[in-house]
Formats: C-alpha cells, sequence, structure tokens
C-alpha cells in the first residue's frame, strides 16, 4: 500500500500573482533556472543565457506543432443557449470533419444537438451536431458548412470546414489567463509549422529566431518532432491512485532526418536536450516501442512517464512551470526526482519566478 504514487503529493499553493498572464518581451527575456540534477544545485539566468549551458555537439529536439483556434463559441440551435466547443484532435477514423471535443455546458449537450457558429440572428458560418460521448467525457461533434453558405456565389464563402474553424475560432488559452492576447502568434512558438495542438507547447514559447541561429554557430544542433496536445493539457488527475490515471491518446511523428541526427549524436556522446514535456514524450515513447532505440515513427502514444519511469533517450530538458496534480508534473518528477522537484518549486516560488504557460522555464542536466 506505501508503494502506491498519490496524486495528492503533488500539490503545492501558488500566490495567484505569480502565475504569468501575459507573455514578457522580449521571448528570450524570461527567467531561467538552471537546475543540475547531480549535485542538486539552482543558478538563477535569463532564457538567453541558454547557449552558457550547452555544448557543441549538443542536440535540441522541439515540438513544431502549432496551435488551431480551437475555441469555438456557439449557440445552440433549438434555444439559442451559449454553447462553447474546444477541439481536441481530428477523427477522421470516424468519417471527414469529425473532432473529438470538450463541450460547454456538457449536460444540454447530447447526442443529436446541434450549434451554430457565427454572429447570432445571422445564418451561421459553421455547423456543429454532437455525435456522441467519449470516455473522457468529451463530445465527437460532426462540423459541417452550411447549404446557403456553401452555395453563395460570394467567394468568400466558399470554405471547407477546416477553414471555416480558422475563420470563427479563437486561440484557446488556458483558463487561469484572464487577460487579452493582443498578438495570437505570442501562443505559438516561432518554429510552429504543423497545424493540430489544442494548446501550445509552451516550453518553446521562450526561443527567439535569433536565439537558435547563436545556438547553431556554437555547434548546437536543432531538430524537431511533432506531437499535437490534447485532452491531458487541460484534465487533471483526478485519481488519488495515479496508476488509476488514463492518458489520452495523442497524435505523434519523427521523421527519418530526425532519427538519424538523434542516432548519431548519442553515439557521438552529445546530449540529446528535449525542448518541453511534449518532446520528451515523442522521444521516450518511440524508445518504447523500438527497445530504446530511436526510428521513424508516426502514429500515437499514451505514454504516461511517472516516478520510476526509466528514461532512455532524453539527457536534459527545458521545460516550464507546470499545474499542481498535472501529469507534466509528474513527468518532470520523475526526470529529476520528486524531492528535487519540490525543492526547484519552492526556490522559484521564493525568488518570485512567473509560472505556467506565459511564465518562467527550467534547464534541467
Amino acid at each position: 500500500m506505501d508503494n502506491i504514487l498519490k496524486i495528492s503529493d503533488f500539490d503545492y499553493d501558488l500566490p495567484l500573482e505569480l502565475i504569468a498572464q501575459t507573455p514578457i518581451e522580449p521571448r528570450d527575456a524570461s527567467r531561467l533556472l538552471v537546475v543540475r540534477r547531480e549535485n542538486k544545485t539552482f543558478e538563477h539566468r535569463h532564457f538567453r543565457d541558454l547557449g552558457e549551458f550547452l555544448r557543441p555537439g549538443d542536440l535540441l529536439i522541439a515540438n513544431q506543432s502549432r496551435v488551431i483556434p480551437a475555441r469555438l463559441l456557439g449557440y445552440r440551435e433549438q434555444t439559442n443557449g451559449v454553447a462553447e466547443v474546444l477541439l481536441l484532435a481530428e477523427r477522421n477514423n470516424l468519417g471527414p470533419d469529425h473532432w473529438e471535443t470538450l463541450v460547454r455546458p456538457g449536460r444540454r449537450l447530447r447526442e443529436g444537438a446541434r450549434i451554430h457558429f457565427g454572429h447570432q440572428g445571422q445564418p451561421p458560418r459553421l455547423i456543429g451536431e454532437i455525435k456522441q460521448r467519449t470516455e473522457a467525457g468529451g463530445r465527437i461533434v460532426h462540423f459541417s458548412v452550411p447549404e446557403q453558405s456553401a452555395n453563395s456565389n460570394d467567394p468568400y464563402q466558399l470554405l471547407n470546414v477546416r477553414q471555416r474553424i480558422d475563420e470563427v475560432g479563437r486561440m484557446p488559452l488556458p483558463p487561469y489567463i484572464h487577460e487579452t492576447l493582443e498578438d495570437q502568434e505570442r501562443y505559438q512558438t516561432v518554429y510552429a509549422r504543423i497545424q493540430g495542438s489544442a494548446a501550445a507547447p509552451t516550453a518553446g514559447l521562450h526561443f527567439t529566431p535569433e536565439l537558435l541561429e547563436r545556438l547553431r554557430q556554437q555547434g548546437v544542433r536543432t531538430s524537431f518532432v511533432t506531437l499535437h496536445v490534447g485532452l491531458d493539457t487541460f484534465r487533471p488527475v483526478e485519481h488519488e491512485n495515479v496508476s488509476e490515471h488514463k492518458m489520452h491518446s495523442e497524435e505523434i511523428e519523427l521523421d527519418a532526418d530526425t532519427a538519424a541526427l538523434i542516432n548519431e549524436t548519442r553515439q557521438a556522446g552529445g546530449r540529446v536536450v528535449a525542448v518541453g514535456t511534449t518532446s520528451v514524450r515523442v522521444l521516450e515513447s518511440i524508445a518504447k516501442f523500438h527497445n530504446g532505440e530511436i526510428a521513424p515513427y508516426k502514429g500515437n502514444t499514451r505514454l504516461f512517464i511517472t516516478p520510476g519511469t526509466p528514461f532512455k533517450v532524453v539527457d536534459a530538458m527545458i521545460t516550464n512551470f507546470h499545474l499542481p496534480r498535472s501529469t507534466l508534473l509528474l513527468l518532470v518528477s520523475a526526470f529529476m526526482g520528486k524531492d528535487l522537484m519540490e525543492q526547484a518549486y519552492q526556490e522559484a516560488i521564493k525568488e518570485r519566478y512567473r509560472f505556467f504557460s506565459f511564465g518562467d522555464a527550467m534547464l534541467l542536466l
């Protein structure tokens, strides 16, 4: 019984004023808590100083997924009541334009319910129909462009469902951010290329093109993987016994060129430095699928990294400060040890670091 991992042991108190509401400018002006795992020391720096801790031959692996405007505000067809849909992942296996989503108000959005998106009182730009409930409590929604809109002679109207989502959707900022984001690109990394995430891989938000170029000039290489961030970013671990938590499936990809770079780096004695927990999950998932080796892969992962999970690929990690009782905090605890994680978080709170998506970063060496 004593060996049960309890989520209540991964809670902490955070002063509300330390939750970053807006991104800092420039991106690499954020603070950086450097943690050396071997001797358990802390160093307070800025993200622009990252190159001082990396060596020629090291390889940065970052997640190139791009956030889609996944927050759709609409109204219920029958009652005109307000409805909200958060897109999590496209489910083409169920048919074209089917998405797994979270919806509000959940009790009133049952199978068959239809939601209109656009200006109330005008013909809808997009329609969503609830098809079924998911195991995780979300909904499968089928989206369509209304006939009167699709058949219009106005070329602006001739948009497919994905384009309509881009038109009517909003950036899905986390619920703890209450400030309006003036520049929507600040919730994207500078290297985001492949659309599909419902939240930003936030450890990468600190990089600027100039910083990446400086790192390349000092012999640090960079390559990219893809993980489309989904439900577990929004969902806390609800079971006290961590082993009862079921991870949501997320789509990942690692191409042949990146696999070759990782293998070359490992063979030459360089370090694989993962930018963010999403990159960690891609690398460690693929290593698990291939008995510790890295090979090209495109598919899905449900890997749940908790204290005691061995790391086969990642040597160092860049990560933000995560929510209490979250799968991300468990992952970081697995990498640096729970005691050191707790010390690092208390150090960050004492030194008034900024927390969560728009907050500061840690470098775990």
